[in-house]
């Protein structure tokens, strides 16, 4: 883990502020920094350039949203890795922040481990299959539109991978059903969410116990993770 990396915390509720401080600065990284506003966050932002920036998306000035936005907006700030901090438990906030680019959330309340474990998650997130390693067994080639499992061949329908090599891409980051639609669409016929239902179902099939890599985060999406065993239990869940 590069605790040398440069977080900056976007939060207005001071005590909230100066736990995130400390737990950081208690887990080893060097360089936080915070904003209390989502004018003064952008700014610094755009000033300091941080690799995480935890952003709440209550704020004054501007709400979480429009900044994260505007980040993305900004094609100098493609390296900055968004992780939302909401108190709000509406899946509709946490779905409009994925499809503007955040990388990740949590819901607040947060445990300490949860929360240092998105950050780790995030921070060392790259895309394994791009490099040409595998993920726990499994590798994708886009190219030649075929997936591997342990070796195997796995004999897989057209949507099905499009799905797969979409969840793979990015191990961690959670992908709204509006994304996986949008990324699999088919010119020959329309992809809906019930169509994504199918694919993701029989995908799972297909991969056998490796399918406890995916999880379904209710009401949002779905991500691949890239550390969970098949016995283990998903280091997140939507709060209800």
């Amino acid at each position: 883990m590069n605790n040398l990396a440069k977080i900056l915390i976007v939060e207005d509720d001071a005590t909230i502020r100066m736990i995130l401080q400390m737990l950081l600065k208690g887990a080893g990284f060097t360089h936080v920094r915070a904003a209390t506003r989502g004018d003064e966050g952008l700014e610094a932002i755009r000033r300091e350039q941080p690799q995480l920036v935890l952003l709440d998306l209550m704020l004054p000035g501007l709400d979480g949203l429009t900044v994260c936005r505007r980040v993305r907006e900004d094609s100098t700030l493609a390296d900055v890795r968004i992780l939302m901090l909401t108190a709000k438990s509406e899946d509709d906030d946490v779905v409009r922040g994925l499809e503007l680019g955040a990388d990740d959330y949590v819901t607040k309340p947060f445990s300490r481990e949860v929360l240092l474990a998105r950050i780790h998650a995030v921070l060392r997130r790259n895309d394994p299959l791009a490099a040409g390693r595998d993920l726990d067994g499994l590798r994708v080639d886009t190219r030649a539109g075929s997936a591997t499992l342990n070796g195997t061949m796995l004999t897989l329908t057209r949507g099905e991978f499009r799905l797969l090599a979409l969840l793979a891409s990015r191990p961690g980051r959670v992908f709204t059903r509006t994304q996986i639609i949008d990324a699999v669409q088919d010119e020959e016929k329309s992809v809906t969410e019930r169509t994504v239902d199918v694919q993701l179902v029989g995908l799972r099939k297909k991969l056998g116990d490796w399918a406890a890599h995916i999880e379904t985060i209710r009401g949002v999406g779905y991500r691949v993770n890239p550390t969970l065993s098949p016995n283990s239990q998903p280091v997140l869940q939507t709060r209800r």
